[in-house]
């Protein structure tokens, strides 16, 4: 499959299930897997799902501006950067973010998150 053609379906599939199903997210991350959140690393699917589902917020929408790929390593992983806005219910004004994503390859076929990293951007 054409990397940015993968890394738009992964982006597509990962913000949709973290607006409606963040619990959902734990099968994209493995227990090598690690997120760094605002500054603050969290290593393990379920330890990355429990941040991810105690954010102060329940209902948020994101829309995404840009979505950057690039083929990463003989393994066959990629690296996905996303910018966009983050809508939080009963805010008036949407949050900017970056997230880059280090996709790597499973024996199953799929694609899981190694490396996550979310900031907000501050004007």
């Amino acid at each position: 499959m054409d990397p940015d053609a993968l890394s738009k379906a992964f982006v597509e599939h990962y913000y949709s299930t973290f607006d409606t199903n963040r619990p959902g997210l734990a099968g994209l991350y493995q227990e090598s897997s690690m997120l760094t959140f605002e500054g603050q690393k969290i290593q393990g699917s379920q330890n990355i799902v429990n941040k991810l589902t105690s954010l102060p917020f329940q209902q948020c929408k994101h829309s995404i501006t840009t979505v950057d790929c690039q083929p990463s390593g003989p393994a066959g992983g990629m690296l996905v950067f996303v910018s966009g806005n983050l809508q939080l219910a009963g805010e008036q004004h949407a949050l900017k973010f970056s997230q880059m994503f280090h996709l790597m390859p499973t024996p199953q076929g799929n694609f899981c998150v190694y490396n996550d990293i979310f900031r907000l951007n501050y004007a």
